[in-house]
């Protein structure tokens, strides 16, 4: 029988997991009772902070490390006024892992670095691989098409190998993009990838925040339930199938820009910042995510139409970030299950294989 640790590799000694699993950073989910059940049944659990005030990171940080002992991450918006201030934080407390959703700033690599954090950037093609492994970057999360949330073209089978061999010396890949299973993680070390990461799987967990009619929608859907749209926030984006997607996307463009307009205004509300910091965010954005202006405005969409959804329970009014695998998905185990079940089922694939 194989042994266990056969699926043990570098990046778990790289970021102090047992297992080569990640909890992904899902803005609205992936709060501290998530990362920490992640990260405490032996993956690596990574808290979302984009949509926290500074205050509020102290605290979920705080919070996680009473729940467990174990390695955990955050994730941060790169094009954030504060990521500086977020990192150096990080680094008193202790945070094993900073996580990127979009390509930082040398810079921040630098300073996370120095800090002795191990630095993770996800992407979601070759050339962005190529570019954070030249800034110094540890990992990169290798996101495919099938994907939920922004996500590009290039399905996952195809998208992985590909930066496997173009930056596989240099620095731990993990894919993301339709894995679920034992099965899926040994797929991903037979093309060379450290590991998997994973979304929507650890969304329908007991320990997610979602409300549990919400996760009913999600349980019920198929694989041919989502779609990509860019009428959310102007950028690709795949989301569940709704009525309200289907609105969107038979809406126009000035009725999109209205609606966006709208959102950035009770988003504000919401979360208290300042329109010098909103505008000033919205800039940077335009300048690393190379956005229109009329893109920046709708991308005010995400935080409101998603928090409707996940965290307020309206799956009416609101979006459901979703990777197609969500058809694969029909039931709600707890994360310890969860990551137990995976190396389980990955240590009877080899076993089969080796077998012959």
């Amino acid at each position: 029988m194989t042994d266990r640790a056969a699926l043990r590799t570098p990046f778990c000694d790289l970021v102090g997991t047992d297992w080569p699993i990640v909890q992904t950073g899902m803005g609205w989910v992936a709060y501290p009772p998530l990362a920490a059940a992640a990260s405490g049944a032996g993956a690596l659990g990574i808290v979302a902070s984009a949509m926290m005030t500074f205050d509020d990171l102290v605290k979920a940080i705080a919070e996680v490390q009473a729940a467990t002992d174990r390695p955990f991450g955050v994730n941060l918006r790169a094009d954030a006024p504060d990521a500086s201030e977020r990192i150096a934080l990080m680094a008193r407390e202790g945070v094993r892992v900073v996580s990127f959703a979009q390509a930082p700033r040398p810079e921040l690599i630098a300073q996370a670095k120095e800090s002795g954090m191990v630095v993770v950037c996800s992407i979601g093609a070759r050339r962005h691989a190529e570019k954070v492994a030249g800034w110094g970057a540890d990992a990169v999360i290798v996101q495919g098409g099938e994907g939920g949330g922004h996500t590009g073209q290039v399905p996952t089978t195809l998208l992985l190998p590909q930066v496997v061999d173009a930056v596989g010396d240099r620095l731990a890949v993990i894919g993301a993009g339709g894995f679920f299973d034992g099965r899926g993680l040994v797929a991903a070390l037979a093309y060379g990838a450290q590991g998997i990461a994973m979304g929507t799987r650890f969304l329908l967990t007991r320990e997610s925040p979602v409300a549990p009619a919400v996760k009913d929608v999600y349980l019920a859907k198929s694989v041919t339930d989502t779609v990509v749209t860019t009428q959310v926030d102007g950028v690709p984006h795949r989301v569940l199938r709704t009525e309200l997607v289907d609105t969107l996307e038979r809406s126009g463009h000035v009725a999109s820009l209205w609606r966006a307009a709208r959102n950035a205004v009770a988003f504000k509300r919401l979360s208290g910042a300042r329109w010098a910091d909103v505008i000033r965010e919205g800039m940077a954005m335009k300048r690393a995510q190379e956005l229109t202006w009329s893109q920046v405005v709708m991308a005010a969409n995400t935080p409101m139409l998603i928090k409707l959804a996940l965290v307020d329970g309206r799956p009416d009014i609101g979006v459901m970030a979703s990777g197609q695998v969500v058809g694969l998905i029909g039931d709600l185990p707890s994360c310890a299950e969860l990551v137990e079940r995976i190396v389980a089922e990955a240590v009877e694939v080899l076993d089969r294989l080796s077998a012959g």
